[in-house]
């Protein structure tokens, strides 16, 4: 008899069904299983939990009498009433305490992850190879890059440079309140979206589970055509303008050229492989620049891969680094969403943002978000279990390298060589958000002082004998002692606390 198969709600799209090699039988009966548990012990962005539900739900309608589909108070629970002690495989999980789980179950078979590039032998080869280095993207991307034949002439990097950065960082266009690409890819939603809102408002009336956010109109796919239809779409419309302001930030322009497949890519209905080759092909066609192309290979073969495979290398201690010493709590206005009560125009629109949608571009997270939570001193594991909850696209293996060796720094420069943090001459020249703000980007101290300016010079000032040996940060701190303003500054920053800037 061939055994089940388990999907969980973040591998289904046709390669986890694929019945190819490693995988499992093709004709394997399908088990899915909806925790109620997992939403109780997270409070996580209503537009997530309608995102991720709708999507299993639509795929168990396409799979039919293939699925026994169960809605259990846990896992474990749901796996005993869909196969009893029969043997099961899943693939691998994206989670350290969901691959726990299933290794833990007499009578299920963990088979080999699907959905990345590159195995895990093959990056600890990689990585074994840079014992006495740090482990870096760049060096990573290039191994990728030749592995996959990805944007390469012969044995070279297309166009002779393996990184076209230095192309992709201009600031929005003077004057412009959008970007002018064409609009991106929006499923319409249907019974089944109708049907898990329904369980959501039922859910929350009970009171035993408690969202964030708003969950308007679902805005991301939630099955295999859909995320195809929006791969289209960017792949044709929006893919020759993302590169040059692809770090760029508009207050009216949310999504500007980005892609907006992270969440596909996340919950399985997309592979990396056939997102980066398409983009190639286009480049090859004529019909993109090099340069945008090479960032978005760039995000998913380089950046994405790493991620996945820095959270599994790392290990599980990984989760506790806090080299900065960072204790502080989330405050509450930080944790609702409250961008109301936010006067700082940038953090305000952002958080405002991700209380609508539950995403926004990578420089708003890091830059805005990220930025603000570092210069606070706010614990970093609280910072990364809110990026968890609050983004559509985040999962555990996502944010916590993006979030503890990116964004806040906490693993001491082993992912990033240093802190992303800056003043608000950063944000005033990469955005149009400081122009109408209240506070100035150019003030360290007084009532209209920017809060990102004042704060970068505060988090140096707290960390500089920390950061005194980081090339790359060194010579900032000797600027520290020259700031006539610098006690005014941090007895101004004391008195701030966490209330919203």
């Amino acid at each position: 008899m061939t055994s089940a198969h388990w999907l969980f709600g973040d591998q289904l799209g046709p390669a986890f069904l694929a019945g190819d090699g490693d995988g499992p039988a093709r004709s394997a009966p399908v088990v899915m299983i909806e925790s109620r548990a997992v939403f109780r012990r997270r409070r996580f962005h209503r537009a997530k939990a309608h995102l991720v539900l709708s999507a299993m739900r639509h795929r168990a309608a396409e799979l039919g009498d293939r699925v026994t589909y169960v809605r259990a108070e846990t896992y474990r629970d749901g796996l005993r009433q869909a196969v009893g002690g029969e043997p099961v495989t899943v693939c691998h999980p994206t989670s350290r305490a969901a691959l726990g789980l299933v290794r833990s179950l007499d009578n299920v078979t963990v088979l080999p992850p699907r959905g990345f590039l590159v195995g895990h032998e093959d990056f600890a080869a990689w990585a074994r190879g840079h014992r006495g280095d740090t482990l870096r993207l760049e060096s990573f991307y290039r191994r990728v890059r030749r592995d996959h034949d990805l944007l390469m002439d012969g044995g070279e990097p297309a166009g002779g440079r393996w990184n076209l950065d230095h192309d992709n960082r201009e600031p929005p266009p003077k004057g412009a309140r959008t970007l002018g690409a064409p609009s991106p890819y929006r499923p319409r939603e249907d019974d089944i979206d109708a049907e898990v809102r329904h369980d959501l408002d039922r859910w929350e009336r009970e009171g035993d589970v408690s969202f964030v956010g708003r969950d308007g109109p679902r805005m991301f796919p939630a099955d295999r055509r859909e995320a195809l239809a929006a791969l289209r779409r960017f792949l044709a419309h929006r893919l020759a303008g993302f590169g040059a302001h692809e770090d760029a930030v508009l207050a009216d322009d949310d999504t500007m050229s980005h892609s907006l497949l992270s969440s596909s890519l996340n919950l399985g209905l997309l592979d990396p492989a056939e997102c980066v080759e398409r983009a190639e092909a286009a480049w090859r066609a004529g019909d993109a620049p090099l340069n945008s192309v090479e960032g978005f290979v760039r995000q998913i073969a380089g950046w994405r891969e790493y991620v996945w495979q820095l959270y599994w290398y790392f290990g599980e201690d990984y989760r506790a680094s806090n080299a900065l010493r960072h204790t502080a709590p989330l405050p509450d206005w930080w944790n609702d969403l409250d961008a109301d009560a936010v006067t700082a125009r940038c953090l305000a629109t952002v958080l405002r943002q991700v209380r609508d949608t539950g995403w926004t571009h990578h420089i708003p997270r890091l830059m805005v978000l990220g930025s603000h939570a570092l210069q606070r001193g706010w614990d970093p594991a609280a910072v990364t279990d809110w990026f968890h909850r609050c983004f559509v696209d985040g999962y555990d293996w996502v944010m916590l390298p993006n979030v503890v060796g990116m964004s806040q720094y906490a693993d001491g420069g082993r992912m990033t060589s240093k802190p992303y943090t800056s003043g608000g001459a950063y944000i005033d020249r990469m955005s149009d958000l400081c122009g109408p703000c209240r506070y100035r980007p150019d003030r360290r101290v007084g009532a209209d002082a920017c809060p990102f300016t004042a704060g970068y010079w505060n988090f140096l000032d707290r960390h500089r004998d920390t950061l005194a040996h980081n090339p790359r940060v060194s010579r900032v701190l000797g600027g520290l002692d020259r700031l006539k303003d610098l006690p005014e500054l941090l007895e101004q920053e004391r008195d701030r606390g966490d209330g919203p800037p």
